[in-house]
């Protein structure tokens, strides 16, 4: 089955922890790659993000933006007392007391004048772990929605290219009549030009056989029409199977373009270099398709 690697799906799931927006989008690329944009406090679920990413999608370039709003609002502001700044403090207060250079016990307010022994600092942005599952089944629901998008996309491509794989071959089954037409005509042609010359010369007629025989083998495309029809098969079969198949078709029709270019150096016949020419330009239509394949 082909699928396109183009696609949008955008949610956003109520959950009992936080609110969860999810943003995908897929464009052509000739491998997965990932860009992924979410808040700091997701860091520690990364991974498992990308790999849910991964699981879904085999190919193309996915952008994905996730945004969280907890239900529960976490403390802004961090204190922390250093206790062994304090008690060396008071220590030395009670040092400096019993020589009778100050008076007075040691306050709270004291304390703040020494940045040592309390610290008073933002909270590190944390979020409740039942939001980190939340984050994962919204994700993965987003991605379901781009690959129904993609699939169905897909089917638009297949159709196009099965249309287009069936004007292939027939072209290629007319270019290879036409040659083998233009083979005979040419054995003809050879045969005709050695009898004139026999009876002119005293020529061996094995050896000018033999000649004609290889000069007319390298004309013969049986080899090129044979794999041809083989990668036409192969075509169905991988448009037609689960997997994704992007990369695999775009190299069968390298191969195609390749015996298509054997056949135009070999070929004789009438019209052989003009359906030639309509081959190469359905491959480079089938090609530009095949892009947008995962």
């Amino acid at each position: 089955m082909i699928k396109s690697m183009t696609g949008f799906a955008s949610l956003t799931r109520e959950g009992d922890a936080a609110t969860v927006t999810v943003t995908v989008k897929g464009v052509n690329h000739r491998f997965l790659d990932l860009q992924l944009r979410m808040p700091g406090t997701l860091s520690p679920i990364e991974s498992r993000l990308r790999g849910i990413v991964q699981q879904k999608v085999a190919r193309g370039r996915v952008e994905a933006a996730i945004t969280v709003q907890p239900r529960a609002a976490l403390p802004s502001i961090q204190v922390e007392v250093n206790e062994a700044v304090i008690e060396s403090l008071s220590a030395a207060l009670e040092r400096a007391r019993e020589r009778g250079l100050v008076a007075g016990a040691l306050t709270p307010g004291d304390l703040l004048r020494f940045p040592q022994a309390i610290t008073i600092a933002d909270q590190k942005e944390s979020l409740d772990p039942a939001v980190f599952g939340e984050v994962e089944a919204a994700l993965g629901e987003a991605l379901d929605q781009l690959t129904r998008m993609r699939t169905s996309e897909g089917a638009h491509l297949q159709a196009d290219l099965d249309a287009r794989r069936a004007q292939l071959g027939e072209l290629f089954e007319r270019a290879a009549a036409a040659a083998a037409a233009g083979s005979v005509a040419l054995r003809a042609r050879l045969f005709e030009r050695v009898r004139e010359l026999q009876a002119e010369t005293s020529a061996d007629e094995a050896a000018i056989a033999q000649e004609i025989v290889r000069f007319a083998n390298r004309s013969d495309i049986t080899e090129e029409t044979v794999r041809f029809r083989a990668h036409l098969d192969h075509w169905r079969a991988l448009s037609d199977s689960a997997e994704p198949c992007g990369r695999k078709l775009d190299f069968l029709l390298q191969e195609m373009n390749r015996e298509v270019n054997t056949l135009g150096s070999k070929a004789e016949g009438q019209g052989v270099t003009e359906l030639v020419v309509s081959l190469k330009a359905e491959l480079e239509k089938m090609r530009e398709q095949v892009q947008n394949v995962e």
